[in-house]
């Protein structure tokens, strides 16, 4: 550390709530507050009393000088809101001077992956950085620090689009229903007003699984892109899509069925083969009984746990 911890010039690097506490900037309270409790539970002043006091002592003074404020400010909306304007205005304003570079790893891959990966890679990435954020005092240092980097990051790729936080009821809103219909114009054609639009539902199911999974519900994401696919089962973008809410939600075995399945249908879906790539799936071709990715989930690995902070088990969010 070039400062001691807890100094003023120490403690000045630090003021991303998002990045102290190792929540995406598209969390909602729910989210927000699970990661405080669980971060709250391992800073406990109990444990580690008696083991380590040196630890014990660091962990105190995080709690309370940096996770405790840092929950205050993101505990409701309107203080979230304006938490994420203040980024936006740094992000801006160090884009303007030329100044915002990316140092660590995860963030240089941030700035070169293709627009459609953008929203799993920043969640994936920080959630690897978030598993052991709070192992050591050098650890929380040199993490927090490439957390609030990649949210800078990711900030400059997504300025000028709307995070949505808010929770979804799963009504399909004015714009988004325009987005998606088709149909005759029927001021062009007067014999034509009594049609009705053709609208795409399983479009409508995809559109709202992408603002779920940006919103990190990938439970609801998944069964949106179930419904799309009931409807389009041969849709190779689909199968794409729900393989990414699959492995987001940390369940690699369905994620590798629907790559694999997207690109049966369309062999050159770049993004369903860099998954492919990433995850090593065998493209050759199946012998034996076929199983449908729909029909698969009884045979999907369960959710693995992960070590957590300070080396303890808790399940992902």
């Amino acid at each position: 550390m070039a400062h001691s911890p807890f100094d003023p010039d120490w403690l000045k690097h630090f003021t991303d709530p998002y990045a102290v506490l190792g929540v995406s900037l598209a969390a909602d309270e729910r989210r927000i507050l699970k990661r405080y409790r669980q971060i709250a539970k391992v800073l406990h002043p109990d444990v580690h009393a008696s083991t380590n006091p040196a630890m014990g002592e660091f962990a105190n003074q995080t709690l309370a000088r940096l996770v405790n404020p840092a929950y205050q400010r993101l505990k409701a909306e309107k203080t979230r809101s304006e938490t994420l304007a203040t980024l936006r205005f740094k992000v801006r304003r160090l884009s303007r001077e030329n100044t915002l570079t990316a140092k660590s790893e995860s963030a240089q891959q941030l700035l070169q992956v293709p627009e459609p990966e953008i929203e799993i890679f920043y969640e994936q990435a920080l959630l690897k950085l978030g598993e052991q954020q709070y192992d050591s005092p050098e650890g929380f240092d040199a993490l927090t620090r490439q957390i609030i980097e990649l949210n800078l990051v990711y900030l400059k790729r997504k300025m000028g689009e709307p995070i949505i936080r808010e929770k979804r009821t799963g009504l399909v809103t004015t714009s988004t229903t325009s987005r998606v219909q088709t149909g005759v114009d029927s001021s062009a054609d007067p014999s034509a007003k009594s049609s009705k639009p053709s609208v795409n539902y399983a479009e409508r199911h995809s559109i709202r699984a992408q603002d779920y999974m940006k919103n990190g519900n990938y439970n609801a994401a998944i069964q949106e892109l179930k419904d799309a696919l009931k409807i389009e089962a041969h849709n190779s973008s689909y199968h794409c899509l729900i393989g990414q809410a699959y492995l987001l939600n940390q369940l690699p075995g369905m994620a590798k069925v629907h790559f694999k399945q997207s690109l049966k249908l369309d062999p050159n879906n770049v993004v369903a083969l860099k998954y492919a790539r990433q995850l090593q799936i065998d493209l050759k071709p199946d012998v034996g009984p076929r199983q449908t990715p729909l029909g698969a989930e009884a045979s999907a690995q369960a959710s693995p746990k992960r070590r957590g902070l300070f080396g303890g088990i808790f399940s992902r969010s």
